[in-house]
């Protein structure tokens, strides 16, 4: 079922799970949003999750949803994967909103886990379940592990059953869990037998992108990138360069900001990150509320001191080289 224009290897590097833009009334803001991707375009950046947890989708009617697919979709190159988020509590319903986000444009899906009757989400129910939907899906689906948001996570042993499926390509593991991203490497890889060619593994937090890489990851889903995408992209650049030092520098820069635009202050930390840096965060939709001011002056000056450490390196680099 995996279509013959989307492989794994569309799934390595950095992937920005971009915000959805609101304006003042409350409406999705189309006009920030395409901007916001068109500038996202030249960064580097491997491809984007539209309307993951990040992108508010449980705040989006059906309607909303498919529309920000569409406009996302026209500004999109090609050359850029685009994966949608997706996930209801039944399974007739997701396969339901993944059909219709494929037939949207979506190149690929993230599906989190069900998690209202979370006392019936055990682990064998996760793989009849992420089963079903890849047996119908006509697009490529990823394993989405949340145990932050859903209080379920996708362990090391279900993930390796579930990569042998063709149409199953990849998980992200929002987890700080690095034990058990290295218990899932070696079980897809040695146990199940299934290389990175088909199967990707990512991590989707950005206070252990340089611990994650160094446990082996393809690459990571990160709403730090949205912000600072220059800055995750040389935590990459040095890691593969074997430049150690500087990979660690930088993330204990990345660290804090990354904490703070997630964990600490949510999506109205992120939006208002953005904001900084001249992308369009724009409003959250309530119940959600923005951060305060005290809280938006932690976030300008963590932006700050991340981007000063790129900027150093790069001093650095250049300086070495006179």
């Amino acid at each position: 079922m995996k279509p013959k224009q989307f492989s794994t290897d569309k799934l390595r590097g950095l992937f920005l799970p971009i915000t959805t833009p609101f304006d003042s009334n409350g409406d999705v803001d189309t006009v920030a949003l395409t901007a916001n991707l068109r500038r996202w375009n030249s960064t580097g950046i491997s491809g984007y999750v539209i309307l993951g947890s990040t992108g508010e989708r449980v705040h989006l009617n059906e309607e909303e949803y498919l529309a920000v697919i569409s406009a996302a979709r026209e500004v999109v190159p090609d050359e850029l994967s685009f994966v949608v988020g997706a996930g209801q509590q039944s399974t007739s319903g997701t396969i339901n909103e993944i059909k219709k986000a494929a037939a949207a444009g979506a190149d690929a899906v993230l599906v989190i886990t069900p998690n209202f009757y979370r006392a019936a989400i055990t682990q064998s129910t996760l793989i009849t379940y992420y089963t079903a939907l890849a047996d119908a899906s006509p697009v490529p689906v990823t394993l989405y592990s949340m145990p932050d948001l859903t209080g379920i996570k996708i362990l090391p042993e279900t993930i390796a059953q579930l990569s042998t499926h063709p149409n199953i390509i990849g998980v992200k593991d929002s987890s700080a869990d690095i034990p058990g991203l290295q218990e899932t490497i070696r079980l897809v890889r040695d146990d199940a037998k299934v290389n990175a060619d088909e199967f990707s593994i990512m991590s989707g937090n950005g206070t252990i992108l340089q611990q994650a890489l160094k446990a082996g990851v393809d690459g990571a889903i990160l709403a730090v990138g949205c912000a600072v995408p220059e800055v995750c992209l040389e935590v990459f650049a040095t890691f593969e360069a074997g430049d150690t030092p500087r990979a660690e520098a930088l993330q204990e820069k990345l660290t804090p900001l990354a904490r703070a635009v997630t964990s600490k202050y949510g999506i109205g930390g992120l939006k208002a990150a953005l904001d900084f840096v001249g992308y369009t965060g724009g409003f959250v939709r309530a119940p959600l509320r923005a951060p305060d001011a005290e809280a938006r002056a932690e976030i300008q000056e963590l932006l700050r001191e991340a981007q000063a450490a790129v900027l150093l390196d790069h001093v650095s680099t250049l300086a070495s080289s006179i």
